[in-house]
């Protein structure tokens, strides 16, 4: 059998972030000084990918961009992390997410106005089905539900990883790739009002399933519980990492990335997790999202100290 063209791909949501820091968020009415102004690639499934890249993942953006000043940054972006684009599905009336994100230096904190208006993430009928296929890892969020459902599904059929990164129920067909998703993880928020469960160890078991791997239940600074094979029906607890937090921006978005990058090598749930904690708690002692991305050098050296 052929190896894996790639280790991941990725058919969700990219982004471009104009991230704009001030001292402290303000209140309606009133007017601050802007600390520093930065524009950054991002997205929940580009990020994810840049994550995975940079720990040393073979990655590949197959979902819709355009033909505009903000594709060709995001596809700018990307190359320039080793993501191969070249499969990406080109519709001139599509462009990535546009977000302009608040950063309070103060509180640490980070308050996101976005704009999704037009095709976003997976095309209805594009990448082939070899391509899906031949990878080890797909990597879907809730965008493009049409297209994201029929990649999962083919995933599914052929043995391959699908780790989803939702952050909401857009409705319509959503409960269709919800049950296609084997390696599930979500925030304490959304694991709350998927599972009708309040707290995050029960919320995971209950959205666990036996054609499903692994429930991850990401609670920020409380750490994550999750639930999977090989780890029995009771979930586990990880705590989160003490570092010196500067930007949680993309946070969640490198968790999913490190995770799908260990599974794409073979890593069980525990290790995945644990990679995934560093990442994540790496990423936030530095400033903007793909920017503070680790490398598995770096992530090996943190769980060493």
């Amino acid at each position: 059998m052929p190896a894996p063209r790639f280790d991941i791909l990725g058919f969700g949501a990219v982004a471009v972030d104009d991230l704009i820091y001030v001292e402290e968020y303000p209140p309606a009415e009133s007017k601050v000084q802007v600390l520093k102004r930065q524009r950054q690639c991002g997205g929940l499934t580009g990020t994810a990918l840049v994550a995975a890249a940079r720990l040393g993942s073979r990655c590949a953006y197959v979902g819709v961009l355009g033909e505009d000043e903000l594709s060709r940054f995001v596809i700018e972006s990307l190359a320039r992390e080793g993501i191969e684009l070249g499969y990406r599905v080109e519709s001139a009336d599509a462009q990535p997410a546009h977000s302009t994100i608040i950063v309070d230096q103060r509180r640490q904190t980070r308050t996101i106005f976005c704009s999704l208006d037009w095709p976003l993430g997976a095309d209805p009928l594009r990448p082939e089905a070899d391509l899906i296929r031949s990878a080890r890892v797909v990597l879907v969020d809730h965008h493009g539900l049409e297209g994201t459902i029929r990649a999962a599904r083919i995933a599914r059929e052929s043995g391959v990883g699908v780790v989803a990164d939702l952050e909401r129920d857009p409705g319509g067909p959503f409960a269709e790739l919800l049950a296609l998703v084997d390696h599930l993880i979500i925030s304490e928020r959304f694991a709350r009002e998927l599972s009708g469960v309040q707290e995050a160890p029960r919320a995971a078991e209950s959205l666990y399933r036996t054609d499903r791997r692994a429930v991850v239940v990401t609670c920020g600074a409380a750490g994550c519980w999750y639930v999977g094979e090989g780890f029995g029906r009771a979930a586990r607890h990880l705590p989160a990492f003490e570092v010196e937090v500067v930007d949680t921006t993309g946070c969640g978005d490198v968790f999913h990335g490190a995770y799908a990058s260990v599974l794409a090598r073979g890593g069980d749930l525990h290790e995945r997790v644990v990679i995934a904690t560093a990442a994540a708690a790496l990423k936030a002692t530095k400033p903007g999202g793909q920017a503070g991305c680790p490398t598995m050098d770096e992530v090996s050296a943190f769980l060493r100290d």
